[in-house]
């Protein structure tokens, strides 16, 4: 087992350059604004079995929940944290799954 840490689009594109591996889940934390199109695409092309996505704004991590989507990634467990008494803020954590996915 390898972790690998480290900016999400980053360590993906240097790993591309390493050739094809095996990837059973990515945990992605991205900024406020979301992981977006270009990393969310780099992400399913490793074909993960799972992504656990912990978002601070919702509606980012609806816009990348469907991104995932359009790969074949399903929603499988959303979790919402209160980590901020008294403001707006709410932490998320979602799991996302590869459809037919192997659960190991």
């Amino acid at each position: 087992m390898e972790i690998v840490c480290g900016p999400v689009e980053k360590v993906l594109a240097l790993r591309a350059q390493e050739g094809p591996d095996s990837v059973d889940l990515v945990v992605l934390d991205p900024p406020r604004t979301g992981a977006k199109r270009v990393v969310v695409e780099q992400v399913v092309s490793r074909s993960p079995r799972a992504v656990a996505y912990v978002a601070c704004d919702p509606a980012a991590l609806a816009r990348d929940v469907a991104i995932f989507a359009e790969h074949g990634y399903h929603l499988t467990s959303l979790r919402a944290f209160d980590l901020f008494p008294m403001t707006h803020h709410v932490e998320c954590v979602a799991l996302l799954e590869q459809a037919g996915a192997d659960p190991r």
